[in-house]
């Protein structure tokens, strides 16, 4: 079971997102959150697998709340926003958030990115993913550098699977692709992280594209 913690200052979008996770089987809404500070509270005591974070909430923004709860190492963050590009969004993954999806995203679509990030696996919404990407890798990562000696430390396992990572490919893809078991692929990603100070599998696929890996 996939628990879920909502964060969302307007009562009635929480209220439809509870209800669409609450349709799935998988999935058990753990609680409920109008700001920022409740969502970090929340998840410190109710340790949920997933944050469902708004970005604009008032207290505390879910960017702030976003890398509190990533740097406690609490529970991996799915963003929502009404917005595709800015600012909000850059902080949100820079924080460590594990996804992006817009408000508008479909409640399959929403329900299928929520069993992704819980698998230990990033998700960008689709429609902005390439423009994203593009726009990020010519920031600096929180935790890395630009300089392809960042690397040095990866075994070649690890530069491969870094190399999936940037494809875009889940833990599932990346086994068939390096004729590995799962589990170990699953070991690879956290351990690339940890030596390359990332804190979110979307930071990774950056790198690796700004690196041209």
């Amino acid at each position: 079971m996939i628990r879920v913690l909502v964060a969302e200052d307007q009562a009635a979008v929480r209220a439809g997102l509870v209800l669409i996770l609450r349709s799935a089987p998988d999935i058990e809404v753990a609680g409920e959150a109008a700001d920022g500070e409740r969502a970090v509270e929340l998840a410190r005591e109710l340790r949920p697998d997933l944050v469902l974070m708004d970005v604009s909430m008032p207290r505390l923004d879910g960017v702030a709340a976003t890398r509190r709860i990533t740097v406690e190492g609490l529970a991996d963050v799915l963003v929502l926003t009404t917005f595709d590009l800015d600012e909000y969004v850059f902080g949100a993954l820079q924080a460590g958030a594990a996804g992006f999806l817009l408000k508008n995203t479909e409640a399959a679509d929403l329900l299928a990115a929520v069993r992704t990030v819980a698998r230990g696996e990033g998700i960008v919404a689709p429609a902005v993913t390439r423009r994203l990407i593009a726009e990020f890798a010519a920031r600096p990562v929180r935790g890395a550098s630009g300089d392809p000696a960042v690397l040095g430390g990866l075994t070649r396992r690890e530069r491969e699977v870094l190399s999936c990572v940037g494809e875009g490919l889940s833990n599932a893809e990346i086994a068939r692709r390096l004729s590995m078991a799962e589990g170990t692929v699953k070991t690879h990603v956290s351990r690339m992280l940890a030596k390359l100070g990332l804190r979110s599998r979307v930071q990774a696929a950056v790198l690796a594209q700004e690196l041209r890996i």
